[in-house]
């Protein structure tokens, strides 16, 4: 519950800090039609910018954002019998994924967790737990291996993050032309942007930035059952089945920092409300669709 009321809060306050700064620049710059009202096409042009330019330059960053938040150390070269096979099982599902060969990294976590991230398919990174290497076998382990390496063949990261930007632009553009409708039509109110513009576009913000969040954590919990099957593709159904049922008897949920709980393999185990906000499905849907895979 925590988690989720920290991601809805998270995006709601990224999206209010875009929406006041649209405002500045708008009026900085003169654009608003005054008193006619707003000028939608050069809204629209702003809003475009900031809610794209927010979520690609977070894309841009992630590796160096990932490493740090999770202390990831890249093995440049493997020194155990561990390392190397986990840098060549990446190389070589990289290689039939028809991807270049990621950056290979180990953090210290008890947790049994991996993730992908990374703005070019040629140049991510994939990065799994201490916890991981020391409660999986190999077989578990490679098929964890094969689902992040689909992340990144299928562009996940990129995907993701477009999907953010249009959701994005349209809270932005669309909180404006509430107020702007709530200020001028029910308020009557004809100079300027008056204190309705501003209290009813904050209040459509806020549940327009809910009902986003809903729709890009659809999209994330799309792309996890199609990165399963990728998994089990590279890897082997059965044990793509068999890392799940993994994930799911352990005693506690995987953890990460929140700016990449998209991006593990793991999450999902309530349903009911909470599940609209999960960036993950339900551990035993995911073993289900496997298993019903054809």
């Amino acid at each position: 519950m925590k988690r989720i009321l920290l991601f809805v809060g998270t995006n709601i306050a990224v999206l209010l800090v875009l929406s006041i700064t649209a405002s500045i620049l708008i009026r900085a710059l003169g654009i608003e039609e005054m008193p006619g009202g707003l000028n939608l096409q050069s809204l629209i042009v702003f809003a475009a910018v900031l809610g794209f330019g927010g979520s690609f330059i977070s894309l841009a960053m992630s590796k160096w954002m990932a490493k740090r938040a999770t202390g990831a150390m890249v093995i440049e070269q493997p020194r155990n019998a561990t390392e190397q096979w986990l840098f060549e099982t990446v190389r070589r599902q990289a290689k039939q994924a028809g991807i270049g060969m990621p950056e290979v990294a180990v953090y210290d976590a008890p947790d049994i967790n991996a993730f992908a991230t990374g703005m070019k398919r040629d140049a991510a990174l994939v990065a799994v737990s201490t916890g991981l290497l020391q409660s999986m076998d190999k077989d578990e382990a490679e098929a964890v291996l094969g689902h992040e390496i689909t992340h990144v063949a299928n562009g996940d990261m990129v995907t993701l993050a477009l999907i953010q930007g249009v959701v994005n632009t349209f809270v932005i553009v669309l909180s404006r032309v509430v107020g702007y409708f709530v200020d001028r039509v029910l308020l009557k109110n004809e100079r300027g942007y008056g204190i309705g513009f501003y209290v009813s576009t904050m209040v459509a913000q806020v549940v327009l930035g809910i009902l986003a969040s809903m729709i890009v954590m659809w999209f994330s919990r799309q792309r996890e059952f199609r990165a399963d099957r990728g998994g089990a593709k590279l890897a082997g159904r059965e044990k793509m089945i068999a890392a799940l049922e993994r994930l799911k008897a352990a005693h506690e949920p995987a953890q990460l920092p929140d700016q990449m709980a998209a991006f593990g393999i793991s999450g999902g185990r309530e349903g009911g409300w909470k599940h609209l906000f999960m960036s993950h499905p339900p551990l035993d849907e995911r073993i289900a669709a496997l298993q019903q895979a054809r």
